[in-house]
């Protein structure tokens, strides 16, 4: 591991109270014929071996030999496959380790269902607010993929997705702001899925907010800076319950040093121009990022960034205890 400057660590030390960072006790594209759903009770990939959440900390607290892993944003949609959908998952789950960005979205009796976007028109063959629909009117619709074709999937709720994700995938769920916290814990909790989901805050109030109600789970917290640091150590959060989301840039070598230093994994948003620049210059260019600390490639192109993450795994001979590869 890189050692901080000694102006750097002298900086650190006036505006940090080490105590306050102390961890707590632990606790490519295919065409799909959208006539005939995927059969997805009966999947099971295995691709994680993490039964616990100590399991759950101890994969995503960084080291020197730590396991790069793509995150598919909105589920990875691709021909035949819409995004926020699980046939979509298990597309990719079929392929490689690998972590799912999904949305949670509340409906009118306050079930909650993956979708991006507050309508339903881009996404399926609905129209309007998902929050007028009921669970059994959003069950009555259809997805389409992203060339907007209908297919024969269904929007999922987030119990459906937790209870087939188990050891199938990591979660990252951007929770959007009508949904309670609390509700979203119980679902979580209920499906006994606590060791595979993260969930996604945009700053150290949510954060905080989140650990209140359930301080085992696994917090994504934007960390653009070293104050954004100061401020979720303020807000109580621990190490090792952090991984941070340091933007859609590369960010300066500097904060990422010491998110390193404190075990925290970092997650680069390459959606948008950094997936453009890979496609421009070719699939090595993810690797190039995981080599400047990227440790999880956020990602509209998750086949691509896999292929530069399997040359990297495999020149390197990576392994870890927690993937089943």
């Amino acid at each position: 591991m890189k050692r901080l400057s000694p102006l750097f660590v002298v900086f650190l030390s006036v505006i940090l109270l080490s105590s306050c960072f102390r961890n707590t006790p632990s606790e490519t594209k295919q065409k799909h014929d959208s006539s005939n759903s995927i059969e997805t009770s009966d999947f099971s990939s295995d691709n994680f071996n993490i039964n616990s959440l100590e399991d759950l900390y101890q994969f995503l607290t960084f080291n020197d030999d730590r396991y790069p892993l793509i995150s598919a944003h909105r589920g990875g949609d691709t021909d035949g496959y819409p995004e926020n959908a699980i046939e979509s998952f298990q597309y990719w789950a079929k392929q490689f380790p690998l972590i799912i960005e999904c949305d949670v979205r509340l409906s009118k009796d306050s079930a909650l269902v993956l979708m991006h976007d507050e309508t339903l028109d881009r996404t399926s063959n609905g129209t309007g607010r998902i929050g007028k629909y009921t669970l059994a009117e959003l069950k009555e619709l259809r997805l389409k993929d992203s060339n907007g074709e209908l297919t024969n999937f269904q929007i999922p709720t987030l119990e459906e997705a937790l209870t087939w994700g188990k050891g199938n995938v990591l979660f990252t769920l951007d929770v959007k702001q009508d949904v309670p916290y609390g509700l979203l814990s119980q679902i979580i909790q209920q499906t006994n899925a606590q060791a595979s989901v993260i969930v996604i805050t945009y700053n150290a109030n949510q954060a905080r907010a989140i650990y209140r109600i359930n301080p085992d789970l696994m917090i994504s917290a934007s960390v653009k800076s070293e104050k954004d640091l100061v401020k979720l150590a303020e807000a109580g959060i621990p190490d090792n319950r952090l991984v941070a989301f340091v933007g859609t840039s590369q960010p300066k070598k500097p904060l990422v040093e010491l998110l390193h230093s404190h075990g925290i994994k970092t997650i680069l948003g390459t959606i948008g121009n950094l997936d453009k620049q890979a496609k421009s210059r070719g699939y090595q260019v993810y690797a190039e990022y995981v080599e400047k600390g990227a440790d999880i490639l956020s990602t509209d192109n998750p086949g691509e960034a896999q292929k530069a993450l399997d040359f990297y795994i495999n020149k390197r001979n990576i392994k870890s205890p927690f993937i089943n590869r």
